[in-house]
């Protein structure tokens, strides 16, 4: 019987169609997203000194084994290695 309506009314079957789909965009629109909160990803800081060393030395010895470990994390991360040289 509903079937039967649907069928043979095609202009009422699209507008409550359209009617369907215009309320199901607004819904959509005015939910809250609570399953995707803001998620900060993890931070690490490392800070090493060697004093007395020049920028090379640092370098080979400190810098280049930190980045081989931290490159070797799964996530993706971004990091930055701030050299600062000092006269003994």
């Amino acid at each position: 019987m509903i079937a039967k309506t649907f069928i043979e009314r095609k202009n009422t079957t699209i507008v409550i169609a359209i009617i369907l789909v215009i309320v199901g965009l607004i819904c959509m629109v005015n939910l809250p997203v609570a399953q995707l909160p803001d998620i900060a990803p993890p931070t690490v800081s490392v800070s090493a000194s060697y004093i007395g060393a020049n920028s090379t030395t640092v370098e080979e010895t400190v810098t280049t084994p930190i980045e081989n470990q931290v490159n070797g994390t799964p996530a993706p991360c971004t990091y930055s290695l701030p050299v600062r040289t000092t006269a003994p």
